[in-house]
C-alpha cells in the first residue's frame, strides 16, 4: 500500500487516524470511520467515465460502481491495469450498477403533482440481487478480500442477506446471515438460502440481531458488512455518481432517500461533500430522508419530538446522550419498529451520526409517512412498469407530501433513490385486492 488512502475517525475531536487494512470499524472512541484519500480527482475523469460506457470487454468499465473507481481507489491499485482491477476487485461481471441510472416516470409525476421533467427516479432493483446494497457490497467484500477475510457476517432484513451471500458464493467465501425470525420476506430469505448462506436466526427484530452479528465477527474474526462498514459506504456512493453523471454533473435541487439504517443517507452526503471540496460539482443538493411512521428514530430526534431538542451533528459532537436517552425510553416503553416496508423496520439506526453529517451538510430535512402512503408511492412506480419494493414507495410519498407542505417548490429538479425491486409478492396482491386503494386494479370474476 502507498497510504494515499486511510480510515480516520469522523467525530473532529478525535480524528485518530488508521491504515486501510484493518476490520475493525469502530475507533477507539467508539465513532464510526471515514475512508479518506489524500489526493484530490482530476476531472478530466468525467470524461474518461463517461468514455467507459463503451465497456471495451472489461467488466470493471460495465460495473456502475468499478466504473468510478478512481473515486474508490482504496485498494490504491493501478485502475487502467486490468490485470491488477481482476486482482483485486470484486465484481459479479460487472452487473452491480450497470442497469441503474435516472428515468422520467410520468404518472408517478402527475401523482406528486410536479412535472414529468422535474421529477427524476433511479431503480437500483436492477442491480444483481435485486437491491441497492451490492453497489457497497462489491466495495466492501473487495476490502474484505484485501484483508484476506474468509467469512463475512451481517445482520438482515432481507436485501442486505441477498447481497452478501451472492458475493460470498461469487469469492468463495463463507456468510453467516442474523435475521429477526419471523420479520424478513420470504422473497429476501431465499435468496439467502439460495446463494448457500448460513442463517442464524434471532428472537427479536433487526437491532437485536445486528448486535449479536457484531459480537459473533469480534469473536470469530468474522468481517462485518453492515453499513457500519465504511467500505460499503464507498461503493454505495456510486448511486449519486451514476445520477449526476446522468445530469452532466449538474446537481439537482434535491436527492432523496427512504431512511432505514442510514446508510445510503450517509454515503450520498460523503459523496457530496468529496465532490465539492473537489470543486466537481457547484451546487449542494438538499438530502431528503422519508421515514416510515413506525421506524422514525431519526424522524424523532431530528425534529425535536423527544425532549423538544433536536438533533444536530453539531461539527462532529451530536448529543450521544440524547440518542441513548431515547433508545433507554424505546426499551422502557416497548416502542419497537413496525411496518410493513420490513427493509426500513429499524429502530436503531447504525449510521445515524453519519447521517446527520450528510444532513447538515445538504441542509436536508427528515419527514414520516404511513404505510399506506408507501403503497399508494409503490404501486404508481408499477404503473410506469418499474419494479420497486415498499420502503421505495416512501420516495413518491414522501416527494408528494413535501411538495404539498411547500417544502419542495414546484420548480425543484429531484432526483429520487428506488432503493429495491419487489420481492414481498403478498403486498401488490393484497393492495390491489382492496378495491378502495386509489391505484387498485382488482381482478374481475
Amino acid at each position: 500500500m502507498q497510504d494515499k488512502s486511510y480510515l480516520k475517525c469522523i467525530n473532529k475531536k478525535c480524528g485518530k487516524e488508521y491504515p486501510i487494512p484493518i476490520i475493525e470499524f469502530n475507533c477507539t472512541c467508539g465513532n464510526l470511520l471515514d475512508v479518506k484519500y489524500k489526493d484530490t480527482p482530476s476531472q478530466n475523469l468525467k470524461e474518461v467515465f463517461y468514455q467507459r460506457r463503451d465497456p471495451q470487454g472489461s467488466i470493471f468499465n460495465e460495473s456502475g460502481v468499478w466504473r468510478f473507481r478512481e473515486l474508490l481507489n482504496f485498494c490504491e491499485i493501478d485502475t487502467e491495469d486490468l490485470n491488477q482491477c481482476s486482482q483485486h476487485l470484486v465484481s459479479l461481471d460487472g452487473a452491480e450498477g450497470r442497469q441503474s441510472k435516472p428515468y422520467h416516470m410520468s404518472k408517478v409525476a402527475k401523482f406528486v403533482g410536479i412535472e414529468n421533467e422535474k421529477l427524476m427516479l433511479q431503480p437500483e432493483g436492477y442491480n444483481p440481487s435485486g437491491s441497492f446494497k451490492d453497489n457497497g457490497m462489491s466495495a466492501a467484500v473487495t476490502h474484505a478480500k484485501l484483508v484476506g477475510a474468509k467469512k463475512i457476517i451481517c445482520a438482515s432484513t432481507g436485501n442486505t442477506s441477498a447481497s452478501a451471500g451472492m458475493y460470498a458464493a461469487n469469492e468463495n467465501m463463507e456468510c453467516d446471515v442474523y435475521i429477526p425470525e419471523g420479520e424478513i420476506a420470504p422473497g429476501k430469505l431465499s435468496q439467502a438460502y439460495q446463494f448457500g448462506t448460513q442463517i442464524i436466526h434471532v428472537h427479536g427484530n433487526f437491532d437485536d440481531a445486528f448486535t449479536k452479528s457484531l459480537i459473533d465477527a469480534k469473536e470469530s474474526g468474522g468481517y462485518t458488512v453492515n453499513s457500519i462498514n465504511p467500505f460499503r459506504i464507498e461503493g454505495q456512493k456510486a448511486i449519486p455518481y451514476r445520477a449526476l453523471e446522468f445530469l452532466d454533473w449538474e446537481t439537482p435541487d434535491w436527492i432523496v432517500y427512504p431512511g432505514g439504517a442510514l446508510g445510503n443517507t450517509s454515503s450520498c452526503g460523503k459523496c457530496l461533500m468529496e465532490l465539492y471540496e473537489w470543486g466537481w460539482i457547484k451546487k449542494i443538493p438538499r438530502i431528503a430522508v422519508i421515514n416510515a411512521d413506525g421506524a422514525n428514530t431519526l424522524d424523532v430526534l431530528y425534529n425535536g419530538k423527544f425532549e423538544d431538542t433536536e438533533l444536530r451533528w453539531n461539527d462532529g459532537n451530536p448529543d450521544t446522550e440524547l440518542i441513548n436517552r431515547y433508545y433507554i425510553k424505546m426499551n422502557k416503553d416497548g416502542i419497537r419498529p413496525k411496518t410493513k416496508a420490513t427493509a426500513i423496520q429499524i429502530g436503531k439506526p447504525s449510521n445515524l451520526v453519519k447521517g446527520l453529517r450528510a444532513l447538515e451538510f445538504t441542509d436536508g430535512i427528515v419527514i414520516s409517512i404511513t404505510d399506506k402512503e408507501m403503497l399508494d408511492g409503490m404501486s404508481v412506480v408499477g404503473l410506469n412498469g418499474f419494479d420497486c419494493e415498499m420502503a421505495s414507495g416512501a420516495v413518491p410519498a414522501g416527494i408528494k407530501k413535501l411538495l404539498n407542505e411547500n417544502i419542495i417548490k414546484k420548480d425543484d429538479e429531484i432526483v429520487g433513490i428506488l432503493t429495491g425491486r419487489q420481492k414481498e409478492p403478498l403486498l401488490p396482491i393484497n393492495y390491489h385486492n382492496e378495491p378502495s386503494n386509489q391505484f387498485a386494479k382488482p381482478p374481475k370474476r
